[in-house]
């Protein structure tokens, strides 16, 4: 049976308020209001600008037993130098995350810049840069990726391959190792598109059709309050 962990990437949208945050709910209130409601969370801030030890603790600490985080790697690492030269800032980074967030740390997401094409020089830079003791995501926006030779690279290293919707890029629901992840972009408006039920229920037929023990599923469709509702609607259809 495929374990679910359900959530948005991101929580602190203002864009949300009235629609998700009830009116008149302090900021530093937000996280523990959306810990009550889904069981994981994409940290996308972490891609622009590197947390404080004390952040992450107090977002562990806030968090119900069984939370799980997804971690974006900062974009100096993949969208600045490109997994070269990078080993000191990956350790550190990797260091800090799990000692800011210790159990609750589920994966570490590296998502790729978009004119960042499939070579194998790309590949074996990014094998050379990622840790085994981390459970490594690489989600890509360059099509060439979606390729064979990647896909039995990362299964040999246990990275997984993350599959997205997005309006310009491949949709399969990729299952390279025991765990899947899969990030809903806004299909047809990025970042705004809301996912009908129907296309939410066929998505768990094709999850539940692999073989895979942990499904991460994050929605980026944040723009009108779209992704909570998607979210919410996802735990609703798995909890049938």
């Amino acid at each position: 049976m495929v374990r679910w962990h359900i959530g948005c990437s991101g929580f602190h949208y203002k864009h949300w308020k009235n629609l998700f945050y009830p009116e008149g709910l302090a900021q530093n209130k937000w996280f523990s209001f959306y810990a009550g409601h889904f069981s994981a969370l994409e940290l996308n801030a972490t891609f622009y600008r590197t947390p404080t030890l004390k952040s992450l603790a107090n977002w562990y600490t806030i968090s119900p037993d069984g939370f799980n985080f997804a971690v974006k790697a900062p974009r100096t690492i993949t969208h600045y130098r490109k997994f070269n030269d990078v080993q000191d800032i990956i350790t550190r980074f990797y260091d800090l995350i799990q000692t800011g967030l210790q159990e609750k740390l589920a994966v570490v997401l590296f998502q790729l810049h978009p004119h960042y094409a499939y070579t194998e020089a790309h590949l074996d830079a990014m094998m050379n840069s990622l840790s085994p003791s981390f459970t490594n995501v690489v989600e890509f926006r360059h099509p060439s990726w979606w390729n064979a030779d990647v896909y039995r690279t990362f299964g040999e290293r246990n990275i997984v391959f993350s599959g997205i919707s997005h309006p310009t890029l491949p949709d399969d629901v990729i299952s390279n190792s025991r765990s899947l992840y899969y990030r809903f972009h806004g299909a047809a408006n990025l970042y705004s598109s809301e996912y009908s039920t129907e296309e939410l229920a066929a998505f768990v037929r094709l999850v539940e059709e692999r073989d895979v023990s942990d499904a991460y599923i994050f929605f980026n469709n944040d723009i009108g309050g779209a992704a909570v509702r998607n979210a919410a609607e996802l735990r609703k259809l798995i909890s049938l």
